[in-house]
């Protein structure tokens, strides 16, 4: 059973990375926040695993952090829920966020989240509320999970639109944008088209 990782990315994608260990390429099932956050390729990388094991196929699901994994495990024991929407939830909210939300039982926001509704939102605040309560202070602060972004004009809002069609959750969608924000001055910035937004956004995500 492999429980940690550790080697050079080969290649990511929106979903899943694959790391090289000794020669050896690993694919990695990982959220997109954490796909956002990992490093690039060909530089060195860290997973904790979870290994999941099924008569037709092992998949390995990658964490940036201990208690992601710990989180992701957690929201596996609520029926209904499989290491898919696990890690669905995982993508659109940071830890902090995500056990905040669940002991506030806040029915609203996790709505919001891919794949989950009010029935089965209602079901998570009941069984998690006392379980997630050590995970609600660590493991992804909220001050980090959504990057500062002022959507000063129509374009960034456009940007911002097309990368959730494209299914890029929120936080990741604006930390994408704000590190093409690093790249230029405050005026090139709102003078890009959304058509060279996006392709920027893109290139970082890639």
């Amino acid at each position: 059973m492999i429980a940690t990782l550790a080697g050079k990315v080969l290649s990511k994608s929106i979903d899943r990375a694959v790391v090289d260990v000794g020669g050896v390429g690993y694919e990695v099932i990982v959220s997109t926040d954490g796909i956002s956050r990992m490093p690039e390729k060909g530089e060195d990388a860290f997973f904790y695993i979870h290994t999941n094991v099924r008569e037709d196929a092992i998949t390995l699901f990658g964490f940036l952090e201990e208690e992601e994994k710990e989180l992701f495990l957690i929201l596996k024991t609520v029926s209904g829920i499989g290491p898919k929407l696990a890690l669905a939830m995982l993508s659109g909210l940071r830890v902090a966020d995500l056990c905040q939300a669940i002991a506030a039982a806040d029915i609203k926001r996790l709505t919001t989240l891919q794949g989950v509704g009010k029935k089965t939102a209602e079901r998570i605040c009941v069984d998690l509320k006392e379980k997630v309560a050590h995970l609600s202070a660590g493991g992804g602060s909220s001050t980090t999970s959504t990057p500062s972004l002022s959507v000063t004009n129509s374009t960034v809002s456009d940007a911002l639109s097309a990368l959730s069609n494209l299914g890029y959750p929120d936080s990741v969608a604006r930390g994408a944008l704000a590190a093409v924000k690093k790249q230029f001055d405050e005026q090139e910035f709102e003078q890009l088209p959304v058509e060279a937004l996006l392709r920027e956004a893109l290139r970082t995500l890639a």
